[in-house]
């Protein structure tokens, strides 16, 4: 489990395609000694499974194998080399909840549709899947390529959010634009009510 509060952002050194699989190695400032093969870390939203770490760069070099349903659903099949992604340990006993409750299971992709920037911050628009906007609400949470952002308003299958400058300067936000595509995983707990909605009008 993850909080969708960015601890750092990586670079991606190389890609090496395997058949289906893609092994995607990641330069982080994360201390190769804490991170254990086999650990879970999100990139971009992403749950992946460390499968080698090294010293090197700015604190470690870790690699990650990328299976097919993973580059099929999310935006990881458009990466490349030099690319910078959100990483996000998973959550020990003890830690703070900073922002809600994420999986690292991405629903799929969302489209940017505008970017306005006003006094250091910026607000974005943008249009969901069709089958995931059910469970996007006012007030409520959505993580975006991994980032726990509250929803300002919805229309439709569009919605929108609003960045402080300190998470434009602390995530790979500062560099999105129009037209760009993210990861998106929806809130658990609208998903639960929306079930629990379901069941109701079935009895």
């Amino acid at each position: 489990m993850f909080t969708g509060i960015i601890s750092d952002v990586g670079q991606i050194i190389d890609i090496q395609p395997s058949g289906e699989l893609n092994r995607i190695r990641i330069e982080s400032a994360y201390g190769s000694e804490a991170i254990a093969i086999g650990a879970s870390i999100a990139n971009s939203g992403a749950c992946l499974t460390v499968v080698a770490v090294e010293p090197g760069g700015r604190g470690s070099t870790i690699a990650f194998d990328v299976g097919a349903e993973t580059l099929a659903v999310t935006t990881l099949r458009h990466w490349r080399a030099g690319g910078r992604v959100n990483l996000e340990r998973s959550l020990r006993v003890g830690d703070e909840l900073g922002g809600h409750m994420v999986s690292g299971h991405v629903d799929g992709v969302a489209e940017l549709l505008s970017r306005r920037d006003f006094d250091g911050m910026a607000h974005f628009r943008f249009r969901t899947p069709r089958d995931l906007a059910k469970f996007i609400a006012v007030k409520g949470s959505v993580a975006l390529d991994g980032t726990s952002l509250t929803v300002n308003a919805v229309e439709g299958d569009t919605f929108e959010v609003l960045l402080i400058p300190h998470t434009l300067k602390v995530t790979t936000w500062g560099e999105r634009k129009t037209g760009d595509t993210v990861n998106i995983e929806v809130d658990q707990m609208a998903r639960y009510a929306a079930r629990l909605m379901e069941a109701g009008r079935e009895t």
